[in-house]
């Protein structure tokens, strides 16, 4: 399962797209702007086990701003959001207010909505991220995508009932291992974020999310099968929240 992945922007994305169905249970395909889920909806037919959620990345909210009436309006047909949030790293500071601008609509409109399931970039801004999940309650669920802020903020998204994904490329830190430590297993799913993140130079792949199995597994002191079977338990009940209903094991017959 893969409940973060940037299906659209691969390489030969019609490509990974089928294989990506044949071998993973379920992919949560996030977009960095409204106008580009319309397109990816368009191009990547409907499909068991995929989710496809409009979004406005904050690496973009410079240039994607004046698409946020058409997200708030997209949201009324979608259960979940994504991918939104805030970026305080210096490359992006700059637009820091906008990002809050925009992010705080959101999730504003989520409370309006009765709550939707929100997929959540948060590098250097877990604080403001929190600050105003708090000051909205009836958001819906968070997932926290690519954790790497303090064991304190980690504990306060833990306190707001937050999910986390988690991947290869992340996990392969040593940050990233302490975090996961620290993270309520129940709560953990997998992640690729391809094509965007990368092992050994090598963007992973959206069937290669659940590889984080082993190494969750030494930092959760249990085989590798048994924190497979802890994100599969985990990513079922997270689909359930965006609305999939069965979801047919990858390699299955339609």
């Amino acid at each position: 399962m893969d409940f973060h992945c940037h299906l659209d922007l691969y390489p030969d994305a019609k490509r990974v797209y089928v294989e990506a169905l044949r071998r993973t249970e379920f992919i949560w395909a996030v977009t960095t702007s409204p106008r580009a889920f319309a397109a990816t909806s368009k191009v990547f037919p409907a499909a068991q086990g995929l989710y496809i959620s409009p979004g406005l990345h904050p690496e973009v909210a410079d240039k994607k701003a004046s698409e946020l009436e058409l997200l708030l309006s997209q949201l009324e047909s979608c259960a979940g959001v994504g991918e939104i949030g805030l970026d305080g790293s210096t490359q992006y500071k700059y637009q820091f207010e906008l990002q809050i601008l925009v992010f705080r609509s959101v999730v504003q409109r989520c409370v309006e909505l009765g709550g939707r399931v929100l997929n959540i970039h948060s590098r250097a801004a877990a604080r403001e991220i929190l600050d105003i999940l708090e000051a909205n309650p009836g958001f819906g669920s968070a997932v926290m995508h690519w954790f790497t802020d303090s064991p304190t903020q980690l504990r306060r998204a833990v306190e707001l009932g937050c999910w986390f994904s988690v991947g290869p490329a992340m996990i392969s830190s040593a940050n990233g291992q302490k975090l996961s430590a620290l993270m309520p297993r129940e709560r953990v799913v997998s992640e690729s974020d391809g094509p965007f993140a990368k092992v050994h130079g090598t963007p992973v792949m959206p069937w290669e999310a659940d590889t984080v199995a082993a190494k969750l597994a030494q930092t959760w002191d249990m085989p590798a099968e048994d924190a497979s079977k802890v994100l599969r338990s985990n990513g079922l009940s997270l689909a359930r929240l965006l609305g999939m209903g069965t979801l047919r094991s990858p390699n299955a017959k339609a």
